[in-house]
């Protein structure tokens, strides 16, 4: 009787290789942006608390960007926040896309939107 081999070949095994290292390159480049996403979505709750106890917007702004470059955040700056008051409590928004560079020309662009009201 003749037996079958079962398995992957080696182009087969080259083929699925390429494609997890690429996957890897991909999520290796987005840590740093992601990183940077949660740590603005860490500081917002906080400088909008100080404009619930009484800071003005400018004073929020300036808390912001000193936050900022205590956690090398570059995407963003104080004056790119929207503040608002909602329901009597200050709500922080703030919108931005990040570009990154993945090989040669080609990149991968991230929206992100982050509020201080999650």
């Amino acid at each position: 009787m003749k037996n079958s081999q079962r398995g992957l070949s080696l182009v087969s095994t080259l083929i699925v290789g390429a494609f997890l290292a690429f996957f890897l390159l991909l999520g290796f480049r987005t840590v740093p942006a992601i990183n940077e996403y949660m740590a603005i979505k860490r500081i917002l709750p906080q400088v909008a608390d100080e404009g619930d106890n009484g800071a003005t917007i400018s004073q929020m702004r300036s808390s912001f960007t000193r936050r900022a470059q205590i956690d090398d955040i570059v995407s963003v700056k104080g004056e790119d926040l929207v503040i608002t008051k909602e329901g009597g409590r200050v709500v922080i928004r703030v919108a931005y896309e990040r570009t990154v560079p993945v090989a040669g020309n080609v990149s991968l662009l991230i929206a992100f939107d982050a509020s201080s009201a999650n």
